[in-house]
């Protein structure tokens, strides 16, 4: 959705950002949301105010005299409701005022003059009406000064309606011609760009990473773009190889629809090389793995998430190489360990700078994500558990992120409960490999990523933050919100360069690059 005013010379923008999980990590999602609305100077288009909403972003619409943006959002709840809010944005300030006294979807808002504002409800529930998701109730609610309208004050007797009539959802299309119209204007093309899942620096200073629709990339010092390999969902995770010629990436496999019909992928683990991005071998395992490195070797881990067939619960090597693209399972790939079933939330355990492969490990093959224990690959193909997942056996802990620092690990996680995350649930916590607590730090929001030096663990949150904790004691050395000319990201990947600045790839498609302080 996107809406111009010529009055001020603005464009309000609403968009969604995507889910801060994939198939192979979803403890980072918790208490997030990625719906957003934009307000952008026409000219330059530089960013005047970032909003983030509960619910899609259905309809825009720019007062006539005010400084204020009426936003209707909402969606079907999958049972039998269509919830949503009407969001008054005041440009000024930035406050943001949910006028409705209950959750409603509004599927449309139009100004009538200074005080009179139209709305187009979606019905309150599926149950008495079989065409809801097509139809709409319009409604017009008058106010003398909408910019003094205050949260909930918008009554639900003021929202009874005339009967329901045929109501177009947008499909977005409108809004892609406009923001290209734009960018065009200011000599730019618009693209979509979002989620860098991960990033790597090189040892000549160039940036890898892998991001929705692409399955890596390459960029100079410069800021120039090197080279990129496009794939249909994009990639999710790189290990550079120990002598860094190439990296290895996995691209994620999602059901589309194809007129009436799903129709999946098959899915892509490849290699490709640092300094031509070229495909050196692409590896076809039978359903979407996980990469697990460690110790300079790369194992792979299936995450097909539906069911616990034996065959689905091997750990697979990667170093024989594939006899070209298109390799399978005969091509390079070795049966490894039992590690059992894998899903996005319990099993999580990516861990950076590791000395050999780590897993999460259940003791019970027909509840794998219970009693998790943190085990290692052997040199020799063999598993060796090594202390329980959870240091408070009561709780039953998420996993998360994780780096390795000497004979210890640091992992990030959150701890289950049955109302949702709660407050202090989210933790970074330091351990050593007998699985002793040298420091935990407690936080209300999951990490998205962990990153080390060997002395400073920096954690990324899906709140937008990045907090450097000393490696010694878990004390914090600094904290702060990810900003980009002062509009609010957040980091979903982190890494340090070789030349000692720390890369963040994030959900709006960026990578940004600081220098580490002191």
């Amino acid at each position: 959705m996107a809406v111009l005013d010529e009055r001020s010379g603005t464009v309000a923008v609403g968009g969604d950002l995507g889910h801060v999980q994939w198939s192979g990590s979803g403890t980072a999602d918790s208490g997030w949301t990625g719906h957003r609305i934009g307000v952008y100077e026409r000219d330059g288009l530089r960013c005047r105010r970032l909003v983030r909403s509960a619910y899609p972003v259905r309809a825009l619409a720019f007062h006539p005299v005010l400084p204020l943006l009426a936003v209707g959002t909402g969606r079907y709840d999958g049972g039998y409701s269509f919830e949503g809010e009407l969001l008054l944005v005041r440009l000024d300030s930035g406050e943001v005022v949910s006028a409705l006294q209950h959750p409603r979807e509004v599927l449309g808002v139009e100004w009538s003059g200074e005080t009179a504002l139209s709305l187009v409800l979606a019905p309150c529930d599926y149950w008495e009406d079989p065409q809801a998701h097509e139809r709409g109730h319009t409604v017009v609610v008058d106010r003398p000064d909408w910019g003094a309208v205050g949260r909930g004050t918008v009554r639900a007797e003021e929202l009874a309606a005339a009967p329901a009539q045929p109501a177009a959802r947008p499909d977005g299309a409108e809004a892609r011609r406009v923001l290209a119209d734009l960018a065009a204007s200011a000599g730019r093309q618009w693209s979509v760009r979002r989620r860098v899942w991960a990033v790597e620096g090189t040892q000549d200073g160039r940036t890898l990473a892998a991001l929705d629709g692409v399955l890596a990339e390459s960029w100079l010092p410069s800021g120039e773009l090197h080279w990129s390999v496009g794939d249909e969902e994009g990639g999710r995770q790189l290990v550079p190889s120990p002598d860094g010629t190439s990296v290895w990436t996995n691209a994620e496999r999602r059901g589309r629809r194809r007129g009436r019909r799903w129709e999946t992928s098959p899915p892509r683990v490849a290699r490709i090389a640092v300094e031509t991005g070229q495909v050196l071998e692409t590896l076809s395992p039978g359903v979407f793995t996980v990469l697990v490195a460690g110790g300079g070797r790369t194992v792979l881990r299936p995450s097909d998430g539906r069911g616990k067939r034996a065959d689905r619960l091997l750990m697979f090597g990667l170093e024989s190489p594939a006899d070209g693209p298109g390799g399978g399972p005969e091509a390079g790939l070795e049966t490894g360990p039992e590690v059992g079933s894998f899903d996005l939330f319990n099993h999580p355990f990516a861990v950076r700078h590791a000395g050999s492969p780590y897993v999460l490990v259940g003791t019970d093959p027909d509840a794998p994500h219970r009693d998790k224990w943190v085990a290692a690959v052997g040199a020799d193909g063999t598993l060796r558990r090594l202390f329980p997942h959870s240091w408070v056996p009561a709780e039953h802990h998420f996993g998360g992120p994780a780096v390795e620092i000497g004979q210890s690990l640091v992992h990030a996680g959150a701890v289950h409960h049955g109302h949702g995350l709660q407050p202090g649930g989210a933790y970074v916590v330091r351990r050593s490999l007998d699985g002793s607590v040298q420091w935990q730090h407690r936080t209300d929001r999951p990490a998205t990523a962990l990153e080390t030096d060997g002395d400073t663990v920096y954690a990324a949150y899906n709140s937008g933050e990045l907090t450097a904790l000393d490696a010694a004691d878990g004390s914090v050395r600094w904290h702060t919100g990810l900003e980009v000319d002062g509009a609010p990201t957040t980091a979903l990947s982190l890494a340090v360069t070789p030349r000692g600045h720390l890369l963040a790839g994030t959900v709006d498609g960026r990578i940004l690059e600081y220098r580490l302080r002191p």
